[in-house]
């Protein structure tokens, strides 16, 4: 068990690393996330978080000079495989048209309904496949997928120091902190912040496919990691969408029980976020179901445009009414 670092007594309150802390009353810990980011500039800040949930693979991201993932700490059953990864790259190819606003809801635990996982210690982190305290870890095929943002109001160059959240629902179409079976668990959330090429990388799984959507990954985009607290903050909000024939794959796998059934009634045409369009969404894979695929995605911002924030309402998880 790592020791809990104890924070330094200074005439202007509690501090840790000589920063002074966020929330006085509480653990360094759990001082949220744009202490984390601050505390990962120096090799002693670095040290000390690994102990503390973020990984070694979340430090590399946060690097301006690599972004390499490494595989997942707990392999899911349903590959016998390491799980596969992505890298970086300088010669990716950028999103020449701004990706659409979507809404963020009803499952973002991003202070729109009342759960914010965003102020958590341990949030900023590349394998989002375990929750943030250590507990469970998600079942499912392997996916290390990566976004790469452009800047469409500076010239569409590489947008370096964003800071990208994801979530997603799991295999089973539940989300971590709404629905009843796993409302105690965090997993398939975390933030990452772009390298000098404009990118993040992601380990986690497949996600499943719920009653009334087509499977999809949630992320926002935010100017910084400071001001990735709360949803207002938000220049972005959008969604991944997934190929058809890649799901029929995955889905036949027992860890996906009902999700075939479920992607059977709807379509991408009749999915009521993107059925005006998803030339912008769709991600590319590849990889198979046996060892996991690797993605990857282009998504162009313009800071020019009004960010729009719609959250639909909802609870139970993989249910609810309304564009989620």
């Amino acid at each position: 068990m790592a020791r809990i670092p104890e924070p330094e007594q200074t005439p202007d309150g509690p501090a840790y690393e000589g920063r002074l802390l966020n929330r006085p009353d509480d653990e360094v810990v759990d001082q949220g996330a744009g202490f984390d980011m601050r505390t990962l500039v120096s090799r002693r800040g670095m040290l000390s978080l690994v102990g503390l949930g973020v990984g070694a693979a979340t430090l590399a991201a946060c690097s301006a000079t690599s972004n390499a993932m490494t595989t997942a700490s707990a392999t899911p059953s349903t590959t016998a495989t390491p799980t596969p990864t992505a890298s970086a790259s300088s010669t990716a190819t950028l999103a020449t048209e701004e990706v659409p606003q979507e809404t963020n809801g009803p499952y973002p635990a991003d202070g729109t309904s009342g759960v914010n996982v965003l102020e958590e210690s341990g949030i900023v982190r590349s394998d989002i496949t375990s929750s943030l305290d250590g507990g469970a870890t998600v079942d499912g095929v392997p996916l290390s997928f990566t976004l790469t943002v452009s800047d469409l109001a500076n010239g569409n160059v590489p947008f370096a120091g964003v800071a990208v959240y994801v979530w997603q629902c799991d295999a089973q179409g539940l989300y971590s902190m709404y629905s009843d079976a796993i409302v105690d668990e965090t997993y398939l959330r975390g933030i990452q912040v772009t390298d000098a090429n404009g990118q993040v990388t992601f380990q986690t799984i497949v996600p499943g496919c719920y009653l009334g959507r087509w499977t999809h990954i949630h992320f926002e985009v935010y100017p910084d990691a400071a001001s990735a607290t709360n949803a207002d903050n938000q220049i972005a909000t959008s969604q991944v969408a997934f190929p058809e024939s890649m799901l029929h794959t995955v889905y036949t796998l027992d860890a996906y029980s009902g999700s075939a059934a479920n992607l059977a009634q709807v379509s991408l045409a009749s999915d009521n976020v993107f059925g005006d369009g998803y030339d912008l969404e769709m991600a590319t894979f590849t990889g198979d179901a046996s060892s996991g695929y690797v993605g990857s995605l282009s998504v162009a911002i313009d800071t020019t445009t009004a960010a729009t924030l719609s959250t639909a309402g909802g609870s139970g998880g993989g249910s609810g009414g309304g564009r989620r």
